[in-house]
């Protein structure tokens, strides 16, 4: 298999996760997070959107969305529960992340951390208050729970680990988020687990 990745992508490192946590071996090609410039040569054929993660499965066919390639992977393996509404509420978080945490928390971060020019302080402040309020609306879910669904270890935790663990790079304060803590703690002391750095 070869995963179109970025080192330092969030979406790109919940696919490199969930991988060493099953043990899958797969090969990179690193593409830049800034410079799009070769995206349509690269992923033209593979992924209309052009986005990464953009993965190519051993026989040819590509699946691209961090969440597909998840639950893709997840399917059939203890980080995806059988109960029907259980993986209802897998998707919930999924969706979650994606509508209302990965916007606001993994836009700042880049901006902050790894885009070209500033980013308007406006915007800047905007998209922070709201990626706030994702993190206000995670630390409710969590208070009294180890995981996110079901009391186990699930891809819902992969996907929502991912950008919240490195959100103090887009100058979020995790300290007033006890719960939330507590949990990155436990997500990162799973079996298989790697850095973003791996």
């Amino acid at each position: 298999m070869l995963l179109f990745n970025s080192q330092v992508s969030g979406n790109c490192y919940k696919v490199r996760l969930l991988l060493a946590h099953l043990g899958v071996e797969y090969t990179r090609q690193e593409i830049d997070v800034v410079d799009r410039s070769r995206r349509p040569e690269l992923l033209g054929e593979l992924n209309p959107a052009l986005r990464i993660p953009t993965l190519v499965l051993d026989d040819g066919r590509p699946l691209a969305e961090s969440g597909a390639i998840l639950w893709y992977f997840g399917d059939g393996t203890s980080y995806l529960p059988e109960d029907r509404f259980e993986r209802a509420k897998v998707l919930q978080w999924m969706f979650f992340e994606q509508y209302s945490h990965e916007p606001n928390i993994a836009v700042v971060r880049f901006w902050v951390a790894y885009a070209a020019a500033p980013a308007p302080r406006a915007e800047l402040d905007a998209r922070r208050k709201v990626g706030y309020a994702a993190l206000d609306a995670m630390e409710r879910h969590l208070a009294g729970r180890e995981f996110l669904v079901a009391d186990r270890f699930t891809i819902a935790d992969v996907a929502l680990y991912a950008y919240t663990h490195v959100a103090g790079e887009g100058g979020f304060d995790l300290s007033p988020y006890p719960s939330v803590r507590a949990w990155l703690d436990r997500v990162a002391s799973q079996p298989g687990h790697v850095p973003i750095t791996a």
